[in-house]
């Protein structure tokens, strides 16, 4: 299975660089096809790599890896638990998403132009899951950055430029923490191996150097993964991107880039004993989940309250995986397993569900022209699917069993409760209710009412957008009741990846 982890990166950036091309010699007809084959094939070769060892490990360019940490040489890609976990979510919403545009982005000109990007950030995704190399995980950082930049600027409207480079502006700054921090590790250690770093580190007294580079990581990754106060960017641009670019950055983007890379720094690298790191994820992610939902609430515009519903739901993350933390530096194992299960379980039903929400808004929009719910009163009746896939996708969010929101929200409260954070867990409960009354409103006035004499024409949106909808719906419903069967398989070793803790290294050198 080694010899398939680089295929994750060659196959979309091999295919952004086609794309273009293939559009100004045909315009428009054969790329998204091209689009969708090749995300097919990333969802062919997830679904592979959960059939291979634990632990996956490919040193590129010719090099070899030796059982000796102070010995290694070369550029590791590793594939464990929560590597398959996070490509396998990139691969389903990204073919959702790529779907849903084949139809949706026809009202765009030069739509040739928008499907390279999109397999370049794709492709940078893939490239920061799999790096085993910190400055390797900067680099496709900002490949994935870029591209996300051009793809929220894709309208080229006042709206659309505007997010685009205030998204920019902050992300550079991110760019930039994340840099310094890189530089301060490697004057540390010698290397950019993360499994190496985690080797030299493990056992030694943290220094104020080391201190300020894991600062300047959770600053970084924190405003790439929207954490409040890091979240200032997010707002603008994901309302004002087309709406699969939406489900893209909300569903997966702010994961892959942000809380991915945070959970393997603090778990497999830096360990969770250093100084106050769980204390600060839980802070950040308590504020995220607070603030986010309170700005949620005063929304009328469909996109932008689906924006801050992300900032709140990353919060939830955070807070499970802080409170994890603490609790395996205290050495509660037990509390820890269940917490960090709950967070990545939530994690990977809010990509879900996320961006089936974010597909029904620009599936209004592209019908209606408007995200202002107050102006598409009953549009379920002229849209039946996608008024039935917005409730799953409300419900599913607002925590109503049996979606799947309802039963990582449960266990991340029971996992408060378990770890000793009884405050905590009431908070979480509070702002769940909250979350079901803000998409109860939702529910009323975008899909109830009657609808307005210029939408008395409106119909259903084209096929494939409905598929592509009805699919996230499924599995919004089959995450949930089905988690006795796919818990051991997909979140299981995810969550064992994060608790292995630094013996991250000797998975990596014994791989």
């Amino acid at each position: 299975m080694e010899n398939v982890l680089p295929l994750f990166v060659v196959i979309p950036l091999a295919a952004g660089f086609v794309l273009p091309v293939v559009g100004l010699l045909k315009p428009g007809r054969f790329c998204a096809p091209i689009c969708l084959g090749a995300v097919g094939a990333l969802v062919v070769l997830s679904c592979m790599m959960f059939a291979g060892e634990p632990v996956v490990v490919t040193w590129m360019g010719g090099w070899v890896g030796q059982a000796d940490p102070s010995s290694v040489t070369g550029i590791a890609m590793v594939c464990d638990g929560l590597t398959r976990l996070i490509l396998l979510i990139i691969s389903v919403v990204s073919l959702a998403a790529v779907l849903f545009s084949t139809s949706y982005m026809r009202s765009y000109t030069k739509v040739c132009l928008y499907y390279g990007p999109m397999m370049l950030m794709i492709a940078g995704m893939n490239g920061v899951v799999l790096s085993g190399d910190l400055f390797n995980i900067y680099v496709f950082l900002e490949v994935a950055a870029i591209a996300s930049y051009a793809l929220v600027g894709f309208g080229v409207e006042s709206e659309e430029l505007e997010a685009s480079f205030k998204y920019l502006v902050l992300s550079a700054i991110a760019s930039g923490f994340i840099l310094l921090g890189v530089a301060i590790v490697y004057n540390l250690t010698g290397t950019l191996n993360l499994a190496q770093i985690g080797a030299l580190i493990e056992g030694s007294e943290p220094n104020k150097a080391l201190l300020l580079a894991i600062g300047l990581f959770l600053a970084g990754f924190g405003l790439k993964a929207a954490m409040v106060p890091f979240h200032a960017w997010l707002p603008d641009a994901h309302p004002s991107a087309p709406a699969p670019v939406s489900a893209m950055l909300s569903g997966i983007l702010i994961k892959a880039s942000g809380v991915y890379v945070l959970a393997r720094i603090v778990f497999n690298v830096v360990g969770v004993h250093q100084s106050a790191v769980p204390a600060v994820l839980i802070m950040m992610g308590t504020l995220s989940l607070v603030v986010g939902a309170l700005l949620m609430t005063a929304q009328w515009d469909f996109k932008r309250l689906l924006a801050y519903s992300s900032i709140s739901h990353m919060g939830y993350v955070i807070l499970a995986l802080g409170v994890g933390a603490e609790q395996m530096a205290a050495g509660q194992h037990a509390a820890a397993s269940l917490i960090m299960f709950a967070g990545l379980f939530h994690l990977a039903n809010h990509a879900v569900f996320k961006s089936l929400l974010f597909l029904c808004s620009g599936s209004v929009v592209h019908r209606t022209g408007l995200r202002d719910m107050r102006a598409v009163a009953g549009i379920a009746r002229r849209m039946p699917v996608t008024g039935f896939c917005t409730r799953v996708g409300s419900l599913s969010i607002g925590g109503v069993p049996p979606f799947n929101g309802f039963f990582s929200k449960l266990l991340i409260v029971i996992g408060l409760c378990w770890a000793g954070h009884p405050f905590l867990a009431v908070v979480a409960v509070l702002i769940s209710f909250v979350t079901l009354y803000t998409f109860i409103k939702v529910q009323r006035y975008v899909l109830e009412g009657d609808v307005p004499q210029e939408f008395s024409a409106v119909t259903e949106s084209p096929l494939p957008m409905l598929v592509a909808m009805a699919f996230l719906s499924v599995l919004c419903l089959g995450m949930g009741l089905l988690l006795p069967l796919h818990r051991f398989v997909l979140l299981e070793p995810a969550k064992d990846a994060l608790f292995n803790g630094l013996g991250y290294a000797r998975s990596v050198f014994g791989g």
